[in-house]
């Protein structure tokens, strides 16, 4: 039965090269029906916190990918948490030392790092020199008496090399030479990443090991290290790197690089899992937007491919435009609530009628919008009254010295209406417009821009309707005085 895995370090927030590994993960075990576990890798005292380890939990739920075991869920295979298994650790590490795979180094931090130096100066790459695999019982004592408390290193085999048998990659040599006497067990008495992730792999029978390309050189080691252990190794899949638009690393200077980032600023947790998974895999045609039912039917590991995959903020937010279009109204007014709350446009919790209105209001709006978060800007006049003139629209429109009398008869035709519907806005303006003679433009763009401050947005006898009568003469009323006060003649204001 396929058990994969996603093991983070709860050092931060999950950045989205991590979502997408979590997402690779879970894809293979729900194609094979098979165990999508949860790992906390929490060695690192001075950087883990619990806090990171609720954001990072938080983040996977929203994306919706479940884990069936894990620090939370519990299962049979725990402690899920690192730093909870290390009595298992400290077992693996003593039946090394006995059968001679591992040893004790008691090099200080400066010797080592002077002996590094020197290497790079006679131009040889600063490995370890083994100068403690050896030690008789005499030399360790005087260690001992002098304080110094070792770490734990592996006997690397001088000569030969490794093979990686990667399902992506193929096949994969490291000498052995390169690899040096790597540490298992620091001095304080924690594992190094690469013991821990094999003692955990092997103990909670994972079968299959997705992981970013970044791990790829680590893998030897831990090759290495089931030979010696008597292990079993796992099937290992590498996913390619996510690189910048500039094929850079990616980082926080290219724009929201978490999870946590991309959901406060309103994107969709569908759309950000539908652009994480082509983010590398290619499902076998041109088609881009797939439920979660067709990527676990479709997904492999056979369609991963090995080159760097490039991201692109702007694909994705056209992505999620499209599935803001795709969802049931009711539920673009569900998630965007809280949007509306933050920015005070609504109470919370909101009355039924204000949440009728933003549905009213959502229902136009949504379709010019790419995120929960632009829509609440691009909605945000239907709420406050408080808005300033575009600049643009103000030279184009606000102009024409006859602008405030045409806006106030446009003012007048409305205030007779009894009933102030879409139809009967548009037929009280089109029987003014062909009173005066002038083409719809004139009088539809000015009116839109007194109405709320935009040139774009909802249509014009639409947007009209949503706001209701009162606010709509005065608005007109606020812009006749505005622009008869003369302050079109020096901008927005």
């Amino acid at each position: 039965m396929v058990r994969v895995r996603f093991a983070p370090s709860p050092t931060g927030s999950l950045h989205i090269g991590g979502a997408r590994t979590a997402l690779f993960n879970w894809l293979f075990a729900r194609h094979h029906g098979g165990t999508f576990v949860l790992r906390l890798e929490d060695t690192d005292l001075e950087r883990s916190a619990r806090a990171w380890e609720d954001q990072i939990m938080e983040s996977l739920r929203w994306l919706g990918l479940e884990w069936d075991e894990g620090p939370d869920r519990g299962g049979p295979v725990g402690p899920y948490r690192q730093s909870e298994r290390l009595e298992i650790y400290r077992a693996e590490v003593e039946k090394l030392l006995g059968k001679g795979a591992a040893y004790h180094c008691y090099c200080t931090p400066e010797e080592l790092e002077a002996r590094r130096e020197e290497a790079r100066r006679a131009g040889r790459a600063p490995r370890y020199d083994g100068r403690c695999r050896d030690l008789d019982p005499r030399q360790v004592e005087e260690f001992k008496a002098a304080g110094r408390r070792p770490v734990v290193r592996v006997r690397v085999p001088e000569g030969g090399a490794t093979v990686v048998r990667d399902l992506i990659r193929g096949e994969v040599l490291f000498e052995h030479e390169v690899l040096d006497d790597f540490i298992i067990m620091k001095s304080n008495g924690l594992p190094t990443y690469n013991f821990a992730c094999v003692v955990d792999d092997h103990h909670m029978r994972i079968t299959h090991v997705i992981r970013a390309e970044e791990h790829l050189s680590n893998t030897p080691r831990q090759i290495l290290l089931y030979q010696f252990l008597g292990y079993s190794p796992p099937l290992f899949a590498h996913v390619p790197m996510i690189l910048a638009p500039d094929r850079s690393k990616l980082r926080k200077r290219h724009g929201a690089t978490s999870v946590e980032e991309f959901r406060e600023l309103g994107y969709l947790p569908e759309a950000l899992v539908n652009y994480l998974a082509l983010l590398g895999w290619y499902p076998g045609d041109e088609e881009e937007i797939l439920s979660r039912e067709e990527m676990v039917r479709r997904f492999s590991l056979e369609a991963v491919a090995k080159t760097p995959a490039v991201y692109d903020v702007g694909k994705l937010t056209w992505m999620n435009g499209q599935y803001l279009r795709r969802l049931p109204l009711e539920e673009v007014v569900e998630r965007a609530l809280p949007f509306f709350q933050a920015a005070g446009l609504l109470r919370a919790p909101a009355a039924p009628e204000e949440v009728g209105y933003l549905k009213a209001v959502l229902a136009p709006v949504r379709e010019r919008v790419r995120t929960l978060g632009e829509a609440v800007e691009a909605a945000r006049y239907f709420f406050r009254d408080d808005f300033q003139y575009e600049e643009q629209g103000v030279k184009k429109y606000f102009r024409d010295p006859g602008v405030a009398d045409l806006l106030a008869r446009g003012r007048e035709a409305l205030a007779g209406l009894d009933t102030f519907g879409a139809e009967e806005v548009e037929r009280a303006y089109r029987d003014l417009m062909a009173q005066l003679g002038i083409p719809g433009k004139a009088l539809i763009h000015p009116t839109r821009l007194a109405l709320s401050g935009r040139t774009v947005g909802p249509g014009l006898f639409e947007l009209m309707a949503l706001l209701g009568k009162d606010r709509c003469l005065a608005r007109l009323d606020r812009a006749v005085a505005w622009l008869r006060s003369g302050r079109s003649v020096s901008g927005s204001g």
